[in-house]
């Protein structure tokens, strides 16, 4: 039956940020690779994001190398693909003692390698577009790099397709899954393997296996401002984010630092805010973000909520911050202590989902772990982009 269809070795359900990871992973070993997805194009949160490539600042360990290893193909993919890389590394503004306390500690760590301590008239030196008056220091990391990602995935996808003929079958959903047959909407696809990348996607495909992990689903919200006048060479962020992100915040000094802020700020921990700001080529800025939880997040966006991040923009940066041009949310798969999982709820199928909003730092190593445990290891050689 299967001789009179074209068979893929691979077929990939979702082409979000994670799904094309693995198409890319796949074209590397030679493989031809189907990618299937039900939208016209991206628009969960693959594209509802900062395009920051996070590296300082997540989980020690494991997740942090993946960082860096999805890094590295960022910057390999970006000239063949013709995707721009906007920014380079992060300035951790600390704006309290406590704050700084951290930053010293992270350094003295292997994720501190390559990284500097600003000491305040540094900071205001280097700096200038801060508030930086009474800041007591911050943390200058080369490591971290952002795309404009409402491009950068169309990009991505074009480049698979044109460069290294992944098919793309999009407004198409998936029905059932049985190797070498997948049913959907427009008919059978036949691959030899398959990886789901279901996003947010908690009931469709493998609900079963999914709620095995305790799988959650995080409502984010976003902001677009004018340009400011200035230009920021490196993505900003602040206390708030060296009390959430797992790198920082699970370091003993932390907890200072949190205390203090539990009793400053409360009502920017109770909603998940932190401060993430970063510059597209145009020189507006695109700021957030806030974290709530819920199996079916509703769809509205609190003014109280970006109120807390305009607030924490404003300590930052020094006075009112710029008019607002665009609001939206994002919503991403979550589960407590939990980052990732790739699971096998059949022979030949593998279930991958980030959990942990980190997609675009850490994809890319993900799936080559992925494809490699579903074909067999690979060497450094088949990595290289054609």
């Amino acid at each position: 039956m299967t001789s009179r269809h074209q068979q893929f070795d691979l077929a990939i359900v979702g082409a979000g940020i994670v799904g094309l990871a693995h198409a890319l992973a796949a074209i590397r070993r030679g493989l031809s690779v189907v990618v299937i997805d039900r939208d016209a194009q991206a628009n969960g949160a693959s594209v509802r994001n900062f395009g920051f490539v996070t590296v300082s600042g997540q989980e020690r360990g494991q997740v942090w190398r993946r960082a860096m290893r999805s890094r590295d193909i960022w910057l390999e993919l970006a000239a063949p693909a013709g995707i721009k890389v906007i920014q380079r590394g992060v300035v951790v503004v600390a704006r309290r003692p406590e704050a700084r306390s951290v930053v010293e500690a992270f350094l003295q760590t292997e994720m501190g390698e390559g990284c500097l301590l600003l000491e305040p008239d540094a900071l205001r030196r280097d700096h200038p577009e801060l508030a930086g008056r009474n800041f007591a220091g911050g943390l200058w990391s080369p490591h971290d790099v952002r795309v404009e990602s409402r491009q950068a995935i169309p990009q991505l996808a074009t480049f698979l397709a044109e460069k290294h003929g992944v098919e793309f079958r999009r407004e198409t959903a998936v029905r059932s899954i049985e190797p070498p047959e997948i049913e959907t909407s427009r008919g059978p696809v036949f691959a030899d393997k398959v990886i789901v990348c279901p996003g947010d996607d908690l009931a469709t495909l493998y609900p079963d296996r999914i709620a095995l992990y305790g799988v959650t689903r995080c409502k984010l919200q976003m902001m677009r401002l004018a340009d400011p006048g200035f230009r920021l060479p490196a993505a900003v962020m602040s206390d708030l984010g060296l009390a959430r992100y797992s790198g920082y915040a699970a370091l003993p000094e932390a907890a200072a630092l949190r205390s203090r802020l539990e009793v400053e700020q409360r009502d920017a921990l109770d909603n998940g805010v932190h401060l993430i700001v970063v510059q597209s080529a145009d020189g507006t800025l695109v700021v957030g973000d806030s974290h709530h939880y819920a199996t079916t997040p509703d769809p509205f966006a609190s003014g109280r909520v970006d109120d807390l991040i305009l607030e924490e923009f404003s300590a930052v940066f020094g006075g009112p911050p710029p008019p607002v041009l665009e609001r939206w949310t994002g919503i991403y798969a979550s589960a407590t202590g939990q980052t990732m999982f790739a699971d096998a709820p059949r022979e030949g199928v593998r279930l991958v989902m980030i959990t942990s909003g980190t997609g675009a730092s850490t994809s890319f190593a993900i799936a080559e772990e992925v494809v490699d445990e579903l074909f067999g290891s690979t060497t450094a050689d088949a990595r290289k982009i054609a």
